[in-house]
């Protein structure tokens, strides 16, 4: 990682880790990729490495996270999905080269053509949306109860009652507050 930009924030969901690399949309948004290289980052730690991007291609990568943020959301809420994003997250989907390939270790491994990596390592981020809010894989999407963040999140938990993006950081927050709060009152 660059020295001097926050912290990615890693998840086990492709397309829901990506969202968030907006986090605190309700607060003092925290933008993970403000810059080409950073997407360039972010998409080498999620293994979709790319040697470079355009500032075009990390705009259709920002117009690519707020439609699956949104269509995610709307899913999550059960609501009707947002035509314009399903549009964003289709046309991505589609316009990528990306092949799923098996390594030795039994694991997939995207392999990206060598023409418009970005693209195609953007039609993976889309397809995996698609796989998600279509309620393929088991869990179910679900919304951050941090009121600063909302992030969606894909909750794989036996229960599906898991009520932060992150323990780490929106669920440790909100247990400090709440702490705090308590010491206050007393």
């Amino acid at each position: 990682m660059r020295a001097g930009f926050p912290d990615f924030r890693l998840g086990n969901v492709l397309a829901t880790s990506f969202t968030g690399t907006l986090s605190e949309r309700h607060g003092d948004a925290v933008e993970r990729i403000p810059a080409p290289h950073r997407l360039v980052d972010w998409l080498a730690v999620n293994g979709l490495a790319v040697d470079s991007c355009t500032t075009a291609q990390l705009e259709l990568a920002r117009e690519l996270r707020e439609s699956i943020h949104a269509a995610a959301t709307a899913a999550a809420i059960q609501e009707a999905l947002p035509a314009s994003a399903v549009q964003v997250i289709n046309d991505c989907s589609a316009q990528g080269r990306a092949a799923a390939i098996l390594t030795p270790e039994g694991k997939r491994r995207w392999l990206l053509s060598s023409a418009s990596c970005v693209e195609d390592a953007l039609s993976v981020i889309a397809a995996d949306a698609i796989s998600v809010i279509a309620g393929e894989r088991d869990g179910k999407l679900a919304l951050c109860a941090s009121p600063t963040c909302r992030a969606a999140f894909f909750d794989t938990s036996r229960s599906r009652t898991r009520k932060w993006c992150d323990m780490n950081t929106c669920g440790n927050r909100q247990k400090k507050a709440r702490f705090r709060s308590r010491l206050v009152s007393t």
